[in-house]
């Protein structure tokens, strides 16, 4: 028997997958709610879910490339304490950073900020942002007297 699975299943399937199992099988997992029987209906139902999931995608990409755009190429400045020697004391942080982009009006998570090592000197800094898997890009932070 045919059936559609509705998510993953281990060793076995994929989300929306089609795959034939025997029937005992089919049964279990169309009683357990993980499958559904293969038929035409079905499948139209199962094309409308994976259209309409790429298009929330694609809207989800583009919006997150039109911030990409916005915020890329300005530069994050932090006035910060220093010892002998220009020594920050301590670290400039992703916190801050999404801090400081918030002040711009981009609401970015904290997680989503790589400072690629510790910035704690005196000068430009390169910060990775990744907003979407698809959408990853640099920003530079200057860290001044």
């Amino acid at each position: 028997m045919k059936v559609i699975f509705l998510q993953d299943v281990k060793k076995q399937a994929k989300k929306d997958e089609i795959k034939e199992v025997k029937d005992g099988y089919a049964k279990f997992l169309i009683a357990q709610k993980v499958a559904v029987p293969y038929t035409e209906k079905s499948l139209d139902v199962l094309n409308t879910e994976i259209k309409a999931r790429n298009d929330k995608e694609e809207a989800l990409i583009k919006e997150c490339n039109s911030i990409k755009n916005a915020i890329k190429d300005k530069v994050i400045t932090f006035k910060v304490k220093t010892g002998n020697n220009d020594k920050v004391f301590g670290n400039i942080t992703s916190k801050q950073i999404s801090e400081e982009i918030a002040k711009l009006g981009y609401n970015i998570d904290k997680k989503k900020i790589n400072t690629l090592g510790d910035i704690n000197t005196l000068g430009y800094h390169d910060v990775e942002i990744t907003l979407h898997k698809k959408v990853v890009f640099k920003m530079s932070v200057n860290l001044v007297k």
